[in-house]
């Protein structure tokens, strides 16, 4: 099982803001993070994006975009989050469970694009549904649970 940790947790009140970085989190089984934009009764209540593809936008780019620029709910540190796959699950801190219930979106011109010129949650965010619920805090463990 791969191992990781929660390098950020990041919300906004709505929809097609950029989000702002906070410690700790509530997560709401089949809802999403608690006072989120994106949180819901739908298949994207979280969203995930690997730290490393922040720290390469950034060098490629010139820019200097940290937690919750990329429109991302979490980003993770020391997990290949494409090859969790479809359908695979996050183990975040004691209890929290997501399942990936989608690998990228439609690119359209979001608040994103259009303030940094990139985006990178339409290629490789890990869109999520929380099967169980609990508390998450910056630093928290990330594991890949195995298929059952």
């Amino acid at each position: 099982m791969a191992k990781g940790k929660v390098h950020s947790i990041s919300i906004s009140p709505k929809r097609g803001e950029l989000k702002t970085e906070i410690l700790e989190a509530n997560i709401i089984k089949d809802y999403g993070i608690e006072h989120d934009g994106h949180a819901g009764d739908w298949e994207r209540q979280v969203t995930c994006l690997n730290y490393a593809s922040v720290l390469k936008a950034n060098e490629e780019h010139k820019l200097n975009m940290g937690p919750g620029d990329f429109a991302e709910n979490i980003l993770i540190e020391g997990i290949d989050l494409v090859a969790v796959g479809q359908g695979g699950r996050l183990k975040l801190g004691s209890d929290v469970i997501l399942q990936v219930s989608q690998i990228g979106k439609e690119d359209h011109p979001s608040i994103v694009t259009k303030t940094f010129g990139i985006s990178l949650l339409p290629y490789e965010g890990l869109f999520c549904k929380v099967l169980k619920g609990g508390q998450i805090n910056k630093g928290d463990t990330v594991e890949v649970l195995a298929d059952v």
